[in-house]
């Protein structure tokens, strides 16, 4: 008796379901086409914010890797070119992003059991200044910083080039977030 219950009571739910179905699917298509969702967390106004201006950024440190500054100039450019629709022009951009980088410098992070340092951190800085000539109030001037470890037992000249692309990519996303993320 228990299997007849069962199968008469899956029956049941299948009419019910089936009758209902064409309701769940007009509902979820319907919400589907009207919501939409931004996966690289940029906010702009299109209508307002066409263009943007992005001046290459020259080396202030006193201690440099020649490499650094096209690394992070270009990465820059290429940050805002695959993830918004802006266009990048050379002057007058509705949006405009200038600076230096400021700094870039390694000290000791830890120190081992025999007292000799066991770490190295590698760290770069970025003085920024943004300009939003759509909305003024959006304007700042700010520095941001990446920071990047590696085994003393490592050269520098080995691992260079490996952390300054990871810290040149942190910085940019740093960038991308305060200038048209806007969390």
């Amino acid at each position: 008796m228990r299997p007849f219950v069962i199968y008469k009571i899956s029956r049941c739910a299948g009419r019910c379901l089936r009758s209902f179905l064409p309701f769940y699917l007009f509902t979820l298509l319907f919400i589907s086409c009207s919501v939409s969702y931004k996966f690289n967390g940029a906010s702009i106004d299109y209508s307002k914010t066409k263009t943007i201006q992005i001046a290459d950024f020259p080396i202030r440190a006193s201690y440099v890797w020649g490499p650094m500054g096209p690394m992070f100039n270009n990465e820059l450019k290429d940050q805002f070119a695959n993830h918004t629709r802006l266009i990048q022009v050379k002057r007058n951009g509705d949006l405009k992003i200038e600076g230096e980088i400021t700094q870039y410098q390694q000290r000791n992070k830890s120190v081992s059991a025999e007292g000799y340092s066991a770490q190295t951190e590698l760290s770069m800085t970025v003085n920024v200044r943004f300009t939003n000539n759509t909305n003024h109030s959006e304007d700042f001037e700010r520095q941001f910083t990446a920071t990047a470890t590696y085994e003393t037992t490592q050269s520098l000249n080995s691992v260079q080039e490996e952390l300054v692309t990871q810290m040149t990519k942190d910085l940019c996303d740093q960038i991308f977030n305060a200038t048209v993320a806007n969390w």
